[in-house]
């Protein structure tokens, strides 16, 4: 049996912002691909109560593993500066996630402050939160007090024994489902859960997870699992294609399509055929099917650095702008020079990678992990 290797290294690598450009006025924020800027995902902590495989493997992510220290965070003052220049570039969505964001202290204030934030003609931003459910249940209704909009839950199988060994914390699927249900009571909604699958660990899981929440107001989304990250141990054999996700679901329940909830959304989205039944199905191709076309997503990391992609090897210093004095114009000519000089898009390349060579595939550049910029 092959043992399995794991870097150890610093990948929060920090890069110079390109050349500051002024932002057209007239028009959106565009990069070289001519994709939008449109959503903003905003990373509040880079700590986490779970040990998933795929996102915190425990035997890198243990009491030895060196978490940035408080003062490196930015402030909630500093996050909320930095959405607001977002938004007058054409931002109009916000996710907050880690980590996990719930760990955050007060994190319903930074929801209350972004939740007053508007767009350049007066709209309010649509605010949604990632989470992993441990503590949704007791903050879902002080959440959406303060002005949260939408949450998504990450939960990866129904089975308590197999989510209990999938998060590695010993954490009872019954407090996720709690915390759901608390978040819908509350008003989140519509809300989404999002489900890793991965070949032999969880894929067990797929038609049971189906079959619970095609009853409630839930948007299930069946994601492939990802090579993000350099930490997970990711093979092309462990991802289950969203095609078979939908077959082995549609055996048991047939599926139709159903128009995309918005421009550049990420997931494909199916109804049940059976009339009445309110659960939704959305699948995300990120393997099989790249979307980076219609990718209009910046990330915003703890410590204030900006990525232009899930798979950056390293971010672009905003903080020391912010930190420095620079007034909103300079913060937003940093950001539109960092968008325009944009040209990720690393899923195609893979796909075309893997299509070209199966059998050696090219090696990895580093990259990130997710819990530092968020998923």
């Amino acid at each position: 049996m092959s043992q399995r290797v794991i870097p150890l290294v610093d990948h929060r690598s920090l890069l110079r912002l390109p050349e500051a450009v002024s932002p057209d006025r007239s028009g959106p924020v565009l990069d070289r691909l001519q994709r939008p800027l449109h959503d903003l995902r905003i990373s509040v902590t880079d700590r986490c109560n779970f040990r998933c495989g795929y996102c915190m493997p425990r035997e890198v992510f243990d009491t030895r593993y060196a978490f940035l220290p408080q003062r490196s965070l930015l402030t909630f003052e500093e996050i909320e500066r930095t959405a607001r220049v977002f938004a007058g570039l054409g931002v109009r969505k916000l996710r907050l996630t880690g980590g996990e964001p719930l760990l955050r202290r007060g994190i319903e204030s930074l929801v209350a402050m972004l939740a007053a934030l508007r767009t350049p003609g007066g709209a309010p931003l649509d605010l949604t939160l990632t989470t992993n459910g441990s503590l949704l249940a007791r903050k879902a209704r002080d959440l959406a007090a303060a002005g949260l909009r939408r949450v998504t839950v990450s939960l990866d199988a129904l089975d308590d024994a197999t989510f209990r060994r999938m998060n590695d914390a010993d954490f009872p699927v019954a407090d996720v489902l709690a915390g759901i249900e608390a978040a819908l009571d509350a008003g989140l909604a519509p809300l989404k859960v999002n489900m890793v699958v991965q070949r032999g660990v969880n894929d067990h899981e797929i038609l049971p997870m189906a079959r619970h929440f095609r009853s409630l107001p839930v948007e299930l989304r069946f994601i492939e699992y990802m090579d993000v990250g350099e930490t997970n141990g990711w093979r092309l054999d462990d991802v289950v294609p969203s095609s078979e996700v939908l077959a082995r679901i549609g055996a048991a329940f047939p599926l139709e399509p159903i128009a995309a909830a918005e421009e550049g959304a990420t997931a494909e989205r199916h109804r049940y055929v059976e009339a009445g039944v309110p659960g939704r199905i959305g699948t995300v191709s990120s393997v099989t099917r790249a979307f980076c076309s219609d990718c209009s997503r910046a990330r915003l990391s703890t410590d204030g650095k900006v990525y232009t992609c899930l798979f950056a090897g390293a971010g672009h210093d905003l903080r020391g702008l912010l930190r420095a004095g620079a007034d909103d114009a300079a913060l937003a000519s940093a950001i539109a020079g960092l968008w325009s000089a944009r040209d990720d898009r690393y899923s195609e390349q893979r796909a075309d990678a893997v299509a070209s060579v199966p059998a050696a595939p090219a090696p990895r550049e580093r990259r990130v992990e997710m819990h530092y910029i968020g998923g």
